[in-house]
This record gives structure tokens, sequence and C-alpha cells, in this order.
């Protein structure tokens, strides 16, 4: 029995040809709710969410009212330490939404145009 070999002219690890399906819509919502997981790392947004655009767009350190670039869609992840309002409307007008508690992943049906993030401490809360 002969075993299978690859030519010495090809290197690494041999492909199937052909087109893969197109999963990134159905994928990236799902890999951010993986990524808002117990892996949080320090670098990197704090707050994700995937666009209108089907672009994952992220902010580092967001600070009150916030324009959701790509108009926002469907997942979203709060890795802040505040709460994140959701709004339809720009500059955080209009009644909320949505809220995404810290450490919190959801989807925000069927869009939001703006976010407020609001930082509370303990001892601020009632």
């Amino acid at each position: 029995m002969r075993s299978m070999r690859n030519h010495p002219g090809v290197r690494g690890p041999v492909r199937a040809a052909g087109p893969l399906p197109p999963l990134a819509p159905v994928l990236l919502p799902l890999l951010l709710l993986v990524a808002a997981g117990p892996a949080r790392a320090a670098a990197g947004p704090g707050f994700q969410y995937v666009g209108q655009d089907d672009k994952v767009h992220g902010i580092a350190a967001p600070q009150g009212c916030v324009a959701a670039r790509g108009g926002g869609s469907r997942a979203a992840t709060n890795s802040t330490r505040g709460t994140a309002t959701f709004y339809r409307e720009p500059g955080c007008a209009g009644s909320p939404a949505a809220v995404l508690e810290p450490g919190a992943a959801g989807q925000i049906k069927p869009y939001f145009a703006s976010v407020r993030f609001s930082f509370t401490s303990k001892a601020q809360r009632p």
C-alpha cells in the first residue's frame, strides 16, 4: 500500500478549491456574543456592535452620548463599566429603545442611532 505524499514543490497544507459560502452576516453577531464572555481582555474596544453596513464597530473608551457609525443594528456587547442606553434618534433623543448593563451582550432590534453611556459607582446606586 502506498502512502499519499505531497509533491516536493507544495509547501504547507493542501486546501480544497472552491468558494466559501457567505457566512459573515450570520457569524459576526455570534462572534460578538462569544467575545463578550469571560475572556474579556484589557486591550480592545469596550463597546462593540454590528452596524447596518455589516461591519463590526468598536469604541475603546465611550463617554456620554455616542453616534452609531454605520447605523447600529443586531448584536452589541457592552464591556464597559457603565450602562449603555440605546436610542433610535441621533443625539440620544427620544425614548430609550434598549439598555445593556455593564458586561452584557444582546440583540438590539431593529436598529439604533446613538448610545448614552452612564457610569455610576455602587455607592451612587439606590
